[in-house]
């Protein structure tokens, strides 16, 4: 479980093919505080710490993780965002985040203002309604940056970002036509789960 605050950027170093699976070595900040086994939120992807060396560490995605995230899209020197795993005892400062992606969405605009950036979303209407759910000021995981949700409409909304979040994590580096890891907010999921099936 996580909570969509970013902790550091990493940076892809190395890419290796493992069968249809990816072995992607990665430099952060807190390799040594990670442990073997230990799940780390990379662009909103669960991904389990397979071996350690150094400033170093090793995490695989399996094929369907690659068909269904941004992963197969990286390269070396690509920034992603990390988090590790929530504490029980610590304050929940975005969201809760299953580390889950739900769909993956396109950046379709970028604008600055005074300061600050917004971003236009869209994505891919869904068969399941229950996986394209945003309302307004409600929570959205975006590259796994817990983020609020305005202009919500049935396949796109727009965020803001403040300076901090823009400098400290990787929508830096995004632009339009860029694909970003979306993971809906697990409770709207829910609520829109059961309405659906009382409604038929």
């Amino acid at each position: 479980m996580f909570t969509g605050i970013i902790e550091t950027l990493g940076e892809v170093k190395a890419i290796e093919n493992e069968g249809s699976n990816y072995i992607f070595t990665l430099h952060s900040t807190f390799t040594s505080e990670l442990k073997i086994d230990q799940s780390v939120a990379h662009n909103g992807v669960c991904l389990t710490v397979t071996d350690i060396d150094g400033d170093l560490y090793k995490v695989t995605a399996i094929d369907e993780t690659l068909q269904k995230t941004n992963l197969g899209q990286w390269k070396v020197g690509t920034l992603v965002n990390l988090e590790r795993s929530m504490l029980m005892n610590a304050r929940l400062d975005g969201h809760i985040v299953q580390g889950h992606v739900d769909k993956v969405g396109t950046c379709v605009q970028k604008e600055e203002k005074d300061g600050s950036w917004v971003f236009t979303f869209e994505y891919p209407k869904s068969a399941d309604a229950s996986y394209q759910v945003t309302v307004e000021k409600g929570s959205i995981c975006i590259n796994g940056v817990s983020l609020t949700v305005f202009n919500s409409k049935d396949t796109g909304f727009s965020v803001a970002i403040i300076p901090y979040t823009y400098e400290h994590t990787n929508f830096k580096t995004l632009e339009p036509n860029h694909q970003v890891n979306l993971e809906f907010d697990i409770i709207g999921k829910y609520v829109q789960r059961l309405v659906s099936q009382y409604s038929q």
